[in-house]
């Protein structure tokens, strides 16, 4: 694997030092075992729960907070460390609807009741969160939405069915964009609702995916009552806290490492001393890893020029930067879960889903790094369409090109 070295000041370079040494003592040979064997984009509920806490106790659970409001405070370049070294070591990948996509939008629309509640509960776990943006005719197209919601007095009534809802099993809370107007463009009339899931006339049917998984879900709304002070921002300006949110959910900034942790598990199917070891020589397989390699340490460099112009305020990550790093993620994940597949060879078509996600046992005859690949790469399927799709993206680039 090829590594871009970042230049780090002496005090960067302890803050490396001290996150690793974290890593050494908090992520457990049995907690590693557990990560690696987790399929989806999001570690499952369980094993989430317990790293949030394990951070939350150190006081890293959202490196990106402001200290003022309980996170670690940490700056672009430490941000950059911390999930570096993360996925460095293969730490669980925690779900992002509650520290990274919930509580921003609540430091920068919420009233000071809504962030004195919601973001300590956040913050400690206690509140697992989930995103009620996509429906069955709005996903990419989010603006095609129709969940509404009508005032009555001092509540909203919600009507409606969002889908490929995240760990919505797994929930406490989820913040839905809701259509209270029809007035004036697509864009205008949606509401952000925080709505909890235990609410009276809230439903949630899983939905499970080709790779076996029960990772995504549709939740329905029947008359599901909240109050007023639930509303985050203005009512009918709601598209202006969606936007904020998915230029988070879409550009992280630190892509690159999400990938080098994908290619670590790849390197420890073919790896020398296992089974797959012959898939390194094969010279056609090979040059597809270096490709991907390639494209990795770019993705990189790129990251590393950002994070430099950030750290002098020369930029800021805005809509057409998040599209291209969704893009290139996409692309390039979707390239080393083939090659994960391709590498263990005829074991690719035993299913191993009863043994991932039901009660089935381990086959002996079973190399036990061919458990995962087929349903890791089965499941990255979807990561050129979820958090918008790669057609959506490149008219995002286009109309960026062309000024429209």
């Amino acid at each position: 694997m090829i590594d871009i070295e970042l230049e780090l000041s002496p005090e960067d370079s302890a803050f490396r030092e001290d996150v690793r040494a974290f890593l050494a003592e908090k992520f457990t040979p049995e907690l590693r075992r557990e990560a690696e064997l987790q399929t989806g984009v999001f570690a499952d509920g369980a094993l989430s729960a317990k790293w949030h806490r394990i951070l939350f106790e150190r006081g890293w659970a959202a490196p990106g907070w402001p200290k003022a409001h309980g996170g670690a405070g940490f700056n672009a370049t430490q941000q950059y460390i911390f999930n570096d070294e993360c996925a460095r070591a293969g730490t669980p990948n925690l779900p992002v609807a509650g520290v990274r996509l919930c509580g921003p939008v609540l430091i920068e629309f919420g009233t000071p009741e809504q962030k004195d509640f919601f973001l300590p509960r956040i913050l400690s776990g206690e509140h697992v969160w989930c995103q009620g943006y996509s429906e069955p005719q709005a996903g990419s197209d989010l603006a095609a939405l129709e969940c509404k919601a009508h005032r009555d007095g001092d509540e909203y009534v919600i009507n409606g069915q969002k889908t490929w809802t995240t760990h919505a099993q797994f929930a406490d809370w989820i913040f839905v964009l809701v259509r209270t107007s029809r007035e004036g463009p697509r864009q205008a009339g949606i509401s952000f609702l925080l709505v909890p899931m235990d609410a009276p006339g809230l439903s949630v049917r899983p939905i499970v995916s080709m790779s076996g998984e029960h990772e995504v879900n549709e939740v329905f709304f029947d008359d599901v009552r909240v109050p007023v002070s639930n509303l985050v921002g203005e009512e009918n300006k709601g598209w202006n806290v969606a936007k904020f949110l998915l230029v988070n959910e879409r550009g992280s900034g630190s892509g690159a490492a999400y990938l080098k942790n994908a290619l670590g598990m790849l390197g420890k199917i073919i790896a020398d001393d296992g089974p797959f070891s012959g898939a390194a020589c094969d010279p056609v397989f090979a040059g597809r890893l270096a490709e991907i390699e390639i494209e990795v340490a770019a993705l990189e460099q790129s990251e590393h020029s950002l994070l430099e112009a950030i750290t002098r305020g020369e930029t800021a990550r805005g809509h057409t930067l998040a599209s291209i790093h969704k893009l290139h993620v996409s692309q390039i994940m979707q390239a080393i879960t083939e090659l994960e597949v391709d590498a263990i060879g005829a074991f690719a078509q035993i299913d191993q889903a009863p043994v991932l996600f039901g009660h089935g046992e381990a086959s002996a005859q079973v190399p036990p790094r061919a458990l995962t690949p087929v349903a890791h790469y089965l499941n990255m399927r979807a990561i050129t369409i979820f958090g918008g799709s790669s057609e959506v993206q490149r008219n995002i680039l286009a109309r960026a090109a062309l000024g429209l």
